[in-house]
């Protein structure tokens, strides 16, 4: 039990980045359903920086090696953001179809990324070294502590780093006049622009964060989880928990810190057909069967969707312009 805990979180984290980035951009307004592209391309994009650095010191540093592939996995998925952004915020197309495009995009571009320039030479060796050694690496007496310590305390590094941006996105959003802002352009662009809110700029720095937040779940899936393996058939992982991530979304009720618990609650349910003959240890189920266990979020997800809808409380709801362009010629 306390390993499926453990993988639960650990799996589950990469889960919290793509929601808390997505939540922060439909804070804004804009539903970008390109967050499975996006969490592709910040996967590529962070063992590309890391594979920079690894070859070229025979004596790399964990924490230098962490914060480059943090860096390149933020700015290649921010700088895909920042393409949705110019079409949805400035050229106002419509936004479910350029996410989508963005989607098709940095799935394609990131397969092709990852298999002719980043896994090139010993590169895909150095990766998986430094996942095992500087990904995965916890504090030293979590041994020491029994359950506890293996839980709480074993967890890499981007675990508890996706845990502290959770958090401060609730902040932002509830305690900060940045975040009052951004709530009141979400739920009307036209009067928080008549009191003086430059939604133009709330829209591109919230969209391109979220993104690039959103891109550190990719890398998360890869470098930590993975412990640095990068497959050829990574991107299309990534693909199918970014879509879980924007499920997340609503499960979470558009709420940053709920997403800590229901990333995990993600997290054990997408994990829980390896984990089978824990919970059913008399049962016998066909392969088949176990690949129904990964759609049980989906199916969560509608039900509380349902659930929602029928209370209608105000806070439970998403933003009101949520997916609308906003023209301000016509406030």
């Amino acid at each position: 039990m306390d390993t499926f805990i453990f993988s639960a979180i650990e799996f589950g984290v990469i889960f919290l980045f793509g929601c808390v980035g997505e939540i922060l951009t439909e804070k804004s307004g804009h539903l970008n359903l390109g967050i499975p592209g996006i969490m592709c391309v910040g996967a590529a994009g962070g063992c590309f920086g890391a594979g920079i650095y690894l070859n070229a010191t025979a004596n790399p540093i964990g924490f230098v090696t962490i914060l480059l592939a943090i860096l390149f996995a933020m700015l290649f998925s921010g700088a895909l953001a920042g393409i949705y952004a110019v079409l949805t915020v400035s050229l106002r197309s419509n936004q479910n179809v350029t996410g989508l495009a963005v989607t098709i995009f940095g799935v394609g571009f990131s397969s092709y990324f990852i298999n002719n320039v980043v896994l090139v030479g010993e590169t895909g060796t150095l990766l998986s070294a430094a996942g095992l050694n500087f990904f995965k690496a916890y504090l030293p007496f979590a041994d020491n502590l029994g359950w506890f310590g293996k839980i709480f305390l074993g967890q890499g590094f981007l675990t508890y780093f996706g845990i502290f941006i959770a958090v401060a996105a609730a902040i932002l959003l509830r305690r900060t006049k940045i975040g009052l802002n951004l709530r009141a352009i979400g739920e009307s662009p036209a009067t928080a622009d008549a009191v003086g809110i430059n939604v133009t700029a709330y829209k591109y720095v919230f969209v391109i964060l979220g993104g690039a937040i959103a891109g550190l779940g990719g890398l998360t899936y890869v470098m930590e989880y993975m412990g640095g393996i990068v497959g050829a058939t990574v991107a299309d992982t990534v693909e199918g928990i970014g879509w879980l991530s924007i499920a997340l979304v609503i499960f979470t009720l558009w709420k940053p810190d709920f997403a800590i618990l229901g990333s995990i609650v993600f997290g054990a349910l997408y994990i829980i057909s390896s984990y089978v003959s824990l919970f059913f240890p008399n049962a016998s189920f066909t392969f088949a069967q176990l690949k129904l266990f990964p759609l049980i979020p989906y199916v969560v997800t509608i039900i509380v969707l349902i659930f929602t809808s029928i209370r209608g409380k105000k806070e439970n709801q998403p933003p009101a312009s949520l997916g609308l362009s906003y023209f301000r010629e016509e406030r």
